[in-house]
């Protein structure tokens, strides 16, 4: 035990040693590392600046307070504005060349049709966010390989949206300029405020409407990348299970897609012919001269209409055409294999026999004591020719089960069961024929006097 009056004397610190920065294989940045981080910096920007835009329309709608703002904007500039536009400053003397009642249905159609879009992917889009709405998560694994393929996709999807939407405005500003210039009101400011708020509301709700389908478009663009990528495996692979379970992934995808959208795309078809019915029996119910000045909302109108479920059903078709397809290249695939392995294994056998037969010309006095030719030719050949048919056979029907199984489950996109391909189309097709038929047929009269 220390005595405590003996005072120990106290050391000085020892200055603290030079370190120097150990370099860590986590901390270390190689090339390929710092090209693949700027690569995900150019996709979480192109995903940010998806995302800012769907949110400048409306479709953004994770709080209460912008699920409010989205849908007062959506009423207010899509519905109210252009109504009360044509409530109020409706001329009296100029029914003919401004008909009420066509505008407001026009607006109706637009305005159901834009709110069912709104409505649908705004859902989605709250419910999964941009990342798994697209399949681009990060933790599908799956992102890292077609990171490029992704953005290049994303930037042709706004071009397409640009190119659809251009047109369609320009030719609702044409004729706006031109109902302006016949349909005079007490000043020019005013008709052209007029004009104004008509092409804003227009402009909102065709482009709510078009970049629905867009996202649809885009969602199926991206998944045919993956089935893309599935043909090129066939080439790089020749393990069964591997095809099966990235068939299964892929159809999985399908199924969710499919799940997300059928309520749009029903709902979208349903308003889009419940449309064109109506401005039918308005443009064959109308006793007088229909002109681009009373009537060319219509044309407008179903311009846009039309290209939207034509962009949605053409994206479905695609993708549905892609899955049924891969039965066709596991078909043409399971036969190359099959036809090259039967080759070899004639090779193989061939190159048997003549080693057996040098064999037995050498060995054929010890083999004559004990067993005929025939048993001692049986003997030499036949246990390698059934273990190499019994591993032939059986990968021929690992291959064969495969087959049989696309060819039973291809997959694609449906809307409760109906799978969305050319055979569905056609039946649309042939309905929409029949009962545009059958309306014209009914409202439409030649008298004989």
């Amino acid at each position: 035990m220390a005595d405590p009056h003996i005072r120990t004397e106290e050391r000085p610190p020892l200055p603290p040693l030079p370190t120097t920065p150990l370099l860590d294989s986590s901390q270390t940045h190689h090339p390929e590392d710092q090209e693949l981080e700027i690569k995900d910096t150019q996709l979480d920007l192109t995903l940010q600046s998806v995302e800012a835009f769907l949110t400048l329309l409306g479709f953004s709608q994770s709080s209460l307070f912008s699920f409010v703002l989205s849908w007062f904007g959506f009423v207010v500039i899509g519905v109210l504005l252009p109504v009360l536009v044509l409530v109020i400053f409706n001329c009296s003397d100029c029914d003919k060349y401004q008909i009420e009642g066509f505008e407001l249905v026009i607006v109706g159609s637009q305005a159901c049709l834009a709110a069912v879009s709104l409505l649908c992917l705004s859902h989605n889009l709250r419910k999964y966010g941009i990342r798994r709405f697209l399949f681009v998560d990060r933790y599908t694994g799956h992102m890292v390989r077609f990171r490029n393929d992704y953005i290049k996709q994303i930037k042709g999807s706004f071009r397409l949206l640009i190119w659809w939407s251009l047109p369609c405005l320009l030719l609702k500003t044409v004729r706006e300029v031109v109902r302006m210039l016949y349909v005079h009101h007490d000043s020019w400011w005013l008709s052209f405020l007029i004009l104004l708020a008509f092409v804003l509301s227009w402009t909102y709700a065709s482009t709510i409407t078009l970049t629905a389908s867009i996202l649809f478009h885009l969602v199926c663009n991206l998944q045919v990348i993956h089935f893309e990528d599935y043909g090129r495996l066939l080439e790089r692979e020749s393990d069964v299970l591997v095809f099966m379970e990235e068939h299964i992934r892929l159809r999985y995808h399908l199924s969710k897609i499919s799940h997300r959208f059928r309520i749009f795309l029903l709902l979208q078809f349903l308003v889009v012919t419940a449309s064109q019915f109506v401005t039918l029996f308005e443009v064959t119910g109308y006793s007088g001269k229909i002109t681009v000045i009373n009537g060319g909302d219509f044309a407008v109108s179903t311009i846009v209409q039309v290209v939207g479920i034509i962009i949605s059903l053409h994206a479905a078709t695609r993708i549905s055409h892609r899955a049924q397809a891969l039965a066709s290249l596991a078909s043409r695939w399971h036969a190359l294999v099959t036809c090259s392995s039967n080759d070899s294994s004639q090779q193989r056998n061939s190159n048997g026999m003549g080693n057996s037969e040098a064999a037995n010309s050498i060995n054929s006095l010890h083999l004559s004591y004990s067993e005929s030719d025939l048993e001692s030719c049986d003997y030499h050949v036949s246990m390698p020719t059934n273990t190499q048919l019994a591993s032939y056979m059986s990968s021929y029907h690992r291959r064969q089960a495969f087959v049989m199984y696309l060819q039973t489950n291809a997959g694609g996109i449906t809307i409760f069961g109906w799978t969305v391909d050319r055979a569905l189309l056609n039946t649309i097709f042939f309905i929409e024929l029949s009962l545009i038929t059958f309306v014209l047929g009914k409202t439409i009269v030649f008298s004989s006097t």
